[in-house]
C-alpha cells in the first residue's frame, strides 16, 4: 500500500508492471511546507500521543476505551432478565438443537479447551462474532442524528444489477444475512481471522472519524471497504481490487478504487492498529459471544496438545528465569537474610 502507483489506481498486477515500465527517472523536488501545499491534514506524528485525546472519542485507537459494539450490545439490558434471555435466544447465528443447551465443564480427568486464542483466532466463530457486532451497530444506531455519505449508499452504488427495493433503508438486516455476506468475502478471498478483527477496528474508526452511522442502506459497502483495507494492511499477499470484482460480479474496479480512496481519506490515512487495541477487540468479541450464548467449540485436551503446552510453558519459564537473573542486583541487603543459628538456652 505504500506504493503510490498501486493504491486505489492500478486494477491488476499486469497494469501495475506496465505503469512501472513507463516511469520517468526520479527527480528530487524542493521541499514544500504544509502552508505552501494548502494541506490541513493532520500529520500522523501529531496523533501518536493518544493519551491527550478523550478515550470515548477514539475507541479504535485507545486501548483503554470501551469498544462501541460492546456498549451498543449492552443497551438491550434494560428489561427483566427473562425477556433478555428470550431476546438473546432469537439472536443466535448458530441454531442449537431443541432442548436445553449443554455446556461442557472441565473436571479432574478431562480439560476442555477451545482452539481460539488472541494470536490464532478461530476463523468461523470470529466471523460470527464480527457479524454480531455489526448487527448491534445497525440495530442500536442513532436514528435522529443519522449522517450518510454517497460513496456508501447502496442505492447510488449498487453491488448487484438487481433492483434495490424502494424501502431498502427501512428494514434492518438480519444477523444471518450479515454473517453470510462477510463469510462469502472471507471464503472467496481466503482471508484470515485476524483480518476480521482488523475489519471491525476500521469500521468503528470510520464511524468515529467521519461521524456517520451504519444503517441498512450503507452497511454492505462500509463492511466491504473495511475488509478491502484490512486485507491489504494485514496480509502480506493482499487481494487485488479486481479480485473482489470476481467475487461481486456486478461491481466495477473503478468503484472499488473510489471506495478504497474515500475510505482512506475518512480514516485520515490512520491505518495503524496497535497490538493492545487488537487484543482489546479480540477479548471484547469473546465477551460479546459469551453474553449472547455464542460459545466457541470445546474439545478435550489431548496428550499431544498437553505436551505442546508443557513445552511452551517450560520455554517461557526458562526465559523468565534468564530475565530475572539479569535483573538481579549484585548487592543484597542483609535485612532479608534468614540464617538458622544454634543458640544455647539459658534457664534461670
Amino acid at each position: 500500500m505504500g506504493n503510490t502507483t498501486s493504491c486505489c489506481v492500478s486494477s491488476s498486477p499486469k497494469h501495475r508492471r506496465n505503469n512501472h515500465s513507463r516511469l520517468e527517472p526520479y527527480r528530487p523536488e524542493p521541499e514544500l511546507s504544509r502552508v505552501d501545499t494548502s494541506c490541513n491534514l493532520q500529520h500522523i506524528s501529531d496523533r501518536e500521543n493518544l493519551d491527550d485525546l478523550p478515550m470515548e472519542y477514539n475507541p479504535s485507537d485507545h486501548p483503554r476505551a470501551s469498544t462501541i459494539f460492546l456498549s451498543k450490545s449492552q443497551t438491550d439490558v434494560v428489561v427483566p432478565n427473562r425477556r433478555v434471555r428470550e431476546k438473546r435466544k432469537s439472536l443466535y447465528i448458530n441454531h442449537h438443537h431443541p432442548g436445553p443447551v449443554r455446556r461442557k465443564y472441565s473436571s479432574c480427568s478431562t480439560i476442555f479447551l477451545d482452539d481460539c486464542t488472541v494470536s490464532q483466532p478461530n476463523l468461523k466463530y470470529t466471523i460470527k462474532c464480527v457479524a454480531l457486532a455489526i448487527y448491534y451497530h445497525i440495530k442500536n444506531r442513532d436514528v435522529d442524528g443519522q449522517m450518510l455519505l454517497d460513496i456508501f449508499d447502496e442505492k447510488l452504488h449498487p453491488l448487484s444489477k438487481s433492483e434495490v427495493p424502494s424501502d431498502y433503508d427501512k428494514h434492518d438486516p438480519e444477523q444471518k444475512q450479515i454473517y453470510r455476506f462477510v463469510r462469502t468475502l472471507f471464503s472467496a478471498a481466503q482471508l484470515t481471522a485476524e483480518c476480521a478483527i482488523v475489519t471491525l477496528v476500521y469500521l468503528e474508526r470510520l464511524l468515529t472519524y467521519a461521524e456517520i452511522d451504519i444503517c441498512p442502506s450503507n452497511w454492505k459497502r462500509i463492511v466491504l471497504g473495511a475488509i478491502l483495507l484490512a486485507s491489504k494492511v494485514w496480509d502480506d499477499q493482499a487481494v487485488w481490487n479486481v479480485d473482489y470484482c470476481q467475487i461481486l460480479k456486478d461491481i466495477t474496479v473503478e468503484d472499488m478504487n473510489e471506495l478504497e480512496r474515500q475510505f482512506l481519506e475518512l480514516l485520515q490515512f490512520n491505518i495503524n492498529v496497535p497490538s493492545s487495541v487488537y487484543a482489546k477487540y479480540y477479548f471484547d468479541l469473546r465477551s460479546l459471544a459469551e453474553a449472547n450464548n455464542l460459545s466457541f467449540p470445546l474439545e478435550p485436551l489431548s496428550r499431544d496438545k498437553a505436551q505442546k503446552l508443557e513445552a511452551i510453558s517450560r520455554l517461557c519459564d526458562d526465559t523468565y528465569k534468564d530475565l530475572k537473573k539479569l535483573a538481579k542486583k549484585r548487592s543484597v541487603s542483609a535485612d532479608n537474610l534468614t540464617v538458622a543459628r544454634w543458640c544455647p538456652a539459658i534457664i534461670s
